[in-house]
C-alpha cells in the first residue's frame, strides 16, 4: 500500500513537473517577446537623447566659433576625441576641419551616432512598439525624423546650422514632453526613462569635458572674455545658463562642474538623472529604494553613493577630466549590466 501511494506521489510529480516545462517553454517566446519590446522602448527613448544632445555638443563649438576671433576659436579635434570613434573619423575624413567633424556628427549616415543615424535608429524602434507607445510620441518622432531628413538634403554650410541645432533640441524636448504627458507610468515608461537618464548624464559629461579640454586651451585664458564666453556657450547648451544664475553669482570652473555634475533638481545634471534612473531601475526590479537585486542597480547604486557624497574641491583637485573619465566607465558599465539583465533573449 505504501509502495503504490509512493508510485502515485512520483507520477504526480512528473506530471507537475512536465507540465512546469511546458509553461516555461511556452513562456520563453513571451519573454523574448518583452524582451524586444523593453530593449526598443529603451534604445528608442536613448538615441532621441542621444541626437539632442549631440545637437548641444557640436552647438558648443559653433556658438564659440560665430562669437570670438578667428585666432582665438576652438579647436574641432577634441569633438572627434570625446566622440571616442576617431579611428573611424581618420579613416574616413582624414584631416579635421570644422565643417567636416559637423557633417560627421550631424549627417554622416554611416556613422551610427550622427543625429540623422540617431533619429532614424529611434524611429526604427519605435515603429516597432507602436502599439505600446502612445500616438502622440509616434507623430513627435516622426516628425523629428523628417526634419531631420529633409535638412539633410540641404546645401550644407556651418554657419547656418545653428538654427538646425536649435530645432533638434526643442524636437528632443517636445519628444520628452509628450512621453511624460502620454505615456502611463507602467514598465514601458520605466524603461524609457532609464534609457534617457542614462544618456543624458553621459552627453552632459561630455559637454562638460569639451569645455575643459577644448574651450580653454591655455591657463592664460582663464578670467578673460574668452572664458566668460566659453561657459556661457557651455551653460546655454546644456539649456542651464538661466538656472546656474539662480543658484551662482559668479561663473567660475568650480560653479560651473559643481551645478552639471552634483546639482540634485537641475534635471540636466549627471547626479539628477543617476538618482532619477534608479528609481525607475527599482521600479522594474522591484526592490526597495535602499536594495539591490540585480547587478546595474548596485553599480547604479555605487555610482549615485559616489556622487551624492563628492565633493567639488576634492574633484577639481584630482582632475575633472580624469573624473569624468571614471564616470563615463561607470555608466557604461550600468548599460551592459542592463543589457544583459534585461536584453538577453538567450536567458
Amino acid at each position: 500500500m505504501e509502495l503504490q501511494d509512493s508510485n502515485a506521489q512520483t507520477q504526480t510529480v512528473l506530471a507537475s513537473s512536465q507540465s512546469q516545462s511546458q509553461t516555461q517553454r511556452s513562456a520563453a517566446p513571451k519573454r523574448r517577446m518583452l524582451s524586444r519590446v523593453a530593449e526598443a522602448l529603451y534604445w528608442s527613448s536613448r538615441y532621441v537623447e542621444r541626437a539632442e544632445n549631440v545637437a548641444r555638443f557640436v552647438d558648443v563649438n559653433l556658438n564659440l566659433m560665430l562669437e570670438t576671433p578667428i585666432s582665438e576659436r576652438p579647436s574641432w579635434d577634441p569633438l572627434v576625441l570625446t566622440t571616442g570613434d576617431q579611428a573611424w573619423y581618420q579613416e574616413h575624413y582624414g584631416k579635421v576641419t570644422p565643417e567636416s567633424v559637423a557633417w560627421f556628427l550631424t549627417f554622416d549616415k554611416a556613422y551610427p551616432n550622427s543625429i540623422l543615424s540617431a533619429v532614424s535608429a529611434a524611429r526604427d524602434n519605435a515603429r516597432t512598439v507602436r502599439e505600446i507607445i502612445s500616438r502622440e510620441m509616434w507623430q513627435e518622432l516622426n516628425e523629428f525624423y523628417l526634419m531631420v531628413v529633409d535638412a539633410s538634403k540641404q546645401p550644407f554650410s556651418l554657419g547656418d546650422m545653428s538654427d538646425f541645432y536649435n530645432r533638434v533640441k526643442l524636437s528632443g524636448i517636445h519628444y520628452e514632453g509628450v512621453t511624460q504627458a502620454t505615456l502611463s507610468r507602467g514598465e514601458a515608461w520605466h524603461f524609457a526613462q532609464v534609457g534617457r537618464l542614462l544618456e543624458r548624464a553621459d552627453k552632459t559629461s561630455r559637454i562638460l569635458d569639451v569645455k575643459y579640454y577644448v574651450l580653454l586651451p591655455s591657463l592664460s585664458d582663464v578670467g578673460t572674455t574668452v572664458d566668460q564666453v566659453g561657459w556661457a556657450a557651455l551653460l546655454n547648451s546644456a539649456s542651464a545658463l538661466q538656472m546656474y544664475r539662480q543658484g551662482y553669482h559668479v561663473t567660475t570652473p568650480d560653479n560651473v562642474a559643481n551645478f552639471l555634475l552634483l546639482n540634485r533638481e537641475f534635471p540636466r545634471s549627471i547626479l539628477y538623472c543617476v538618482e532619477q534612473a534608479q528609481l525607475s531601475l527599482h521600479a522594474l526590479s522591484g526592490t526597495s529604494v535602499n536594495g539591490s537585486r540585480i547587478d546595474a542597480e548596485h553599480r547604479l547604486g555605487q555610482l549615485g553613493a559616489q556622487l551624492g557624497y563628492a565633493k567639488i574641491e576634492d574633484v577639481m583637485a584630482t582632475g575633472l577630466h580624469e573624473y569624468i573619465d571614471h564616470l563615463q566607465l561607470a555608466l557604461n558599465d550600468v548599460a551592459s549590466s542592463l543589457q544583459h539583465e534585461f536584453f538577453d533573449y538567450s536567458k
